[in-house]
Formats: structure tokens, C-alpha cells, sequence
């Protein structure tokens, strides 16, 4: 059997996970555009054949094409990836619209993004299918640090779209192969729920370490966490099930315990004594759970969902609260028995 043709992705956002993206799909012999914000990145980009801003010490495949302009990337595009601060979504999705009569081949719109918008509190996919209505859109997402997948060290990540076509199949392989294997979900808002609370979570960790509070507690916060992630996620119209796998407890697990992660860093600062406001001044990078702290919190605010470590978090990154105060209100709250469910039965 003749293998298949390669699809061309144009991947829209140079930071450190759409390089390592599109790194990944040149090495897999996918033709791929790398589509930076300015000219000046894409230029510098091309001239070292590596980024040297967001993605120091990766050399970029030859095949791999960089540029700034949005037209010539999605001009014959079968894919269009974006990794961008989830703020950025809206902004580069209405750039699309204005060159979307030549986009003719484009079929799926995948999203890298990890958070909700604020104000309108939909998830990228939303912002995606509401600015550019009648393209299938979805994500991409799961325990991928961009370092890790661009040195091409094993990985795995889950794909949901909005509609699942003959096509979708076709892009799950064409990314997929010996560094990098791609499972398919049809739990969209639950995929892209996971890798939104996970953030949240994460910077939780962070504090516990911060904090200096040992394993125990780490492990016992992250548990309560993933039911907690459950109980939101299936409340907001996710499958429970799904924050079991790859985008809900793989990604929590990557992002709570690495190193390399930001959202664990700066809950790590916050509870050693530093400030929310210094860890944000001058920033070249995003941390996205800040954001989406805002976010969920105002969306289970407005649901009526009770999230009891969220609201804490939230209390520490927007009302100044203490981080030890909040540790406190977790470890006073109201004894009761211990569910795996997300729909506790109530005692």
C-alpha cells in the first residue's frame, strides 16, 4: 500500500510550542509553514535556522518554512495549527477571516491552547468556531513539554475536533510516529476543560512547594484536585471520563511536577514570598493559569459550581490572600467522606 501523502500544516504562533509543533511535523515529513507575530522574529528565525527567543538550542529542518505572513501559509494549507496566549486566539482568528476566499483547502483548525477567554469564557475552540463559523475546529492537547517533543523524546497528546470527518484520521497519522503518538477523543469541551484546570492546579502545586509543605501534601492536593477537575468539568457538560486521560491527569501530572513548567514556577515564587505583580512585570512568556484562574473562577461563579481549591487559588493570585490563610481554609473545611465521583452523594 503507497503511503500517504503528506499534508501541509501551517503552524500560527513561533513561540516555544508552535516551533517545536512544526518541528515535529517537518521531521515527519509533513510540509509545514511556521507563522511568526512579526517580521523580525520570522527573519531572525531564518537566519539562525533556530528560535533563539522561545526555543534556544533546536535546529530547525531545512524543509521547515518561516514566515510572518498569514495569506502565504494558509494558502494551501489542509491544516492550520494556532499556539498563541489564550488572550491572542480571537485576535489571530479575525486576521484568518480576512484571508480565508483563498484558503480552500483548509479542513481542520487545531488549537494548542491551553485556557479560556476572559469575559466570554470560551474555550479556544469556541473563539475559533465563532469568528470563522463553518470550519471544523478542535485541539490538540496533553503532557507535552515543547523542549521534550522538539528533541524528540516520546510523547503522547489526544486530538478532538467538532466534527469528526474521514479526515480526521488522515491528520491523527500524518502526526503521528515513533516520538509522538496521537490518540482521538470525541469529548472536546472536556479535552480542552482538563488542559485549562490543569493550570490552575499546577500553580497550586507550585505554592505547595513554595510553601515547603512535603510530598504528602503535594500528593494529597493534587488528588483533590482531579476530583475537583472532574466535578467542574462534568458540571460544565465535559465526560468525567475524560479527565482521567492524556488532557486532564497526564497533563496535571507533567505540569505539577516539571521543572520546565511556568504555571508550577510561579506558584512555587508566590509561596516562597514573592509577589503576583514582580513575577508578571517584564515577562517574555505567559503564564497561562494566571489568566485562567480569572476565568473559570468567574464561570463556575456564574454556575453556581463549587471548586473550593480554584476559589482558593483565585483568592491568592486576585485578592492578595495568603497563601498559608488559604491552606488553612482547604485543611479547615468541613470533614466529610472521601468520592472518587464527581457526583458525591451527599452525606
Amino acid at each position: 500500500m503507497p503511503a500517504p501523502r503528506p499534508l501541509n500544516f501551517a503552524v500560527i504562533g513561533a513561540g516555544a510550542w508552535g516551533t517545536a509543533m512544526a518541528v515535529h511535523l517537518a521531521r515527519r515529513g509533513q510540509h509545514t509553514t511556521l507563522v511568526a507575530r512579526r517580521a523580525e522574529h520570522a527573519e531572525a528565525i531564518r537566519a539562525a535556522r533556530e528560535n533563539r527567543d522561545y526555543l534556544p538550542g533546536i535546529r530547525l529542518p531545512d524543509e521547515l518554512v518561516v514566515t510572518s505572513y498569514l495569506r502565504s501559509a494558509l494558502v494551501e494549507a489542509d491544516v492550520a495549527l494556532i499556539a498563541c496566549p489564550s488572550q491572542s486566539v480571537r485576535a489571530w482568528c479575525e486576521q484568518m477571516r480576512t484571508v480565508m476566499h483563498d484558503t480552500s483547502r483548509l479542513q481542520l483548525f487545531l488549537s494548542l491552547v491551553k485556557g479560556l477567554e476572559i469575559g466570554t469564557h470560551l474555550r479556544p475552540s469556541e473563539t475559533m468556531a465563532q469568528v470563522l463559523p463553518g470550519l471544523n475546529c478542535g485541539t490538540l492537547t496533553g503532557p507535552t513539554n515543547a523542549a521534550e517533543v522538539a528533541r524528540g523524546l516520546p510523547a503522547a497528546m489526544v486530538m478532538a475536533a467538532a466534527h469528526t470527518d474521514e479526515f480526521v484520521p488522515k491528520v491523527q497519522t500524518a502526526m503521528s510516529g515513533p516520538t509522538l503518538r496521537i490518540y482521538t477523543s470525541d469529548d472536546l469541551a472536556g479535552a480542552e476543560y482538563g488542559a485549562s484546570l490543569k493550570n490552575i492546579y499546577a500553580i497550586a502545586a507550585g505554592l505547595s512547594d513554595g510553601l515547603k509543605l512535603g510530598d504528602n501534601s503535594k500528593a494529597a492536593l493534587l488528588t483533590r484536585a482531579v476530583n475537583e477537575m472532574l466535578r467542574v468539568g462534568a458540571a460544565l457538560g465535559a465526560k468525567p471520563e475524560t479527565f482521567y486521560g492524556l488532557s486532564g491527569f497526564g497533563d496535571l501530572v507533567a505540569t505539577s511536577h516539571g521543572i520546565w513548567s511556568r504555571n508550577r514556577e510561579f506558584g512555587e515564587k508566590i509561596g516562597a514570598g514573592a509577589s503576583v505583580a514582580s513575577l508578571l512585570e517584564g515577562r517574555k512568556t505567559v503564564v497561562e493559569g494566571h489568566r485562567t484562574t480569572e476565568a473559570l473562577y468567574g464561570l463556575c461563579q456564574e454556575r453556581g459550581i463549587t471548586a473550593p481549591i480554584l476559589n482558593e487559588v483565585y483568592a491568592i493570585l486576585y485578592r492578595q490572600k495568603k497563601p498559608a490563610d488559604a491552606l488553612l481554609a482547604l485543611m479547615t473545611r468541613e470533614l466529610k467522606r472521601e468520592t472518587t465521583s464527581p457526583f458525591p452523594k451527599k452525606d
